[in-house]
């Protein structure tokens, strides 16, 4: 399997072309910007999920800001959630009296959204915001929103635009769901 186009031939289905999630990006951009208006923001990316998500997105959004990355894994593989986040490095992001905004792929548990935000949330920021690219319409065992979502998705696998499966899939331009086949195995 070699490009893109191969690795295309193994989703179900394309839920999300590339012009269709820039376009979402310009709307989440501009209210961002709105939002943050005449405010230094700190942008705290989830790695690695979030990274083809948070270069296009933040190439939208004309603020001063400040960007860190926090590695966690709470998916170990699997196709679900563990329950369990691990945070991979020691020296955590400085966000003391700093608005921050947490980028990340996917709301699906809620799990590392809600562990990141609690272990922020004790170094003082004066606000933490979270922004997702997909949000998973689901019950989820404990609340947890974001304050801007990119698209609202049904509770599939999806891989593509930074989302993977066994970390393959992630340079895919648009987001699909993974064929049922290629996911349990």
């Amino acid at each position: 399997m070699t490009g893109s186009c191969g690795m295309q031939a193994d989703l179900d289905r394309v839920l999300f072309d590339q012009a269709t999630i820039l376009r979402r990006l310009d709307q989440i951009a501009a209210q961002i910007s709105t939002d943050y208006r005449d405010r230094e923001l700190t942008v705290i990316a989830i790695l690695n999920g979030s990274l083809i998500f948070m270069a296009d997105l933040l190439r939208r959004i004309p603020l001063p800001l400040r960007l860190d990355c926090l590695s966690v894994a709470s998916y170990h593989g699997g196709l679900q959630t563990s329950g369990e986040v691990i945070f991979r490095q020691i020296a955590q992001p400085d966000v003391a009296g700093r608005h921050i905004l947490l980028l990340d792929d996917i709301l699906d548990s809620g799990t590392t959204i809600n562990a990141i935000r609690e272990k922020l949330q004790t170094a003082s920021p004066q606000s933490i915001r979270v922004c997702v690219l997909l949000r998973k319409i689901k019950e989820r065992g404990r609340p947890t929103e974001a304050d801007y979502v990119g698209f609202d998705i049904a509770d599939e696998f999806v891989v593509g635009y930074g989302l993977d499966y066994g970390e393959r899939y992630r340079n895919l331009p648009c987001i699909g769901v993974l064929k049922k086949e290629l996911a349990a195995s």
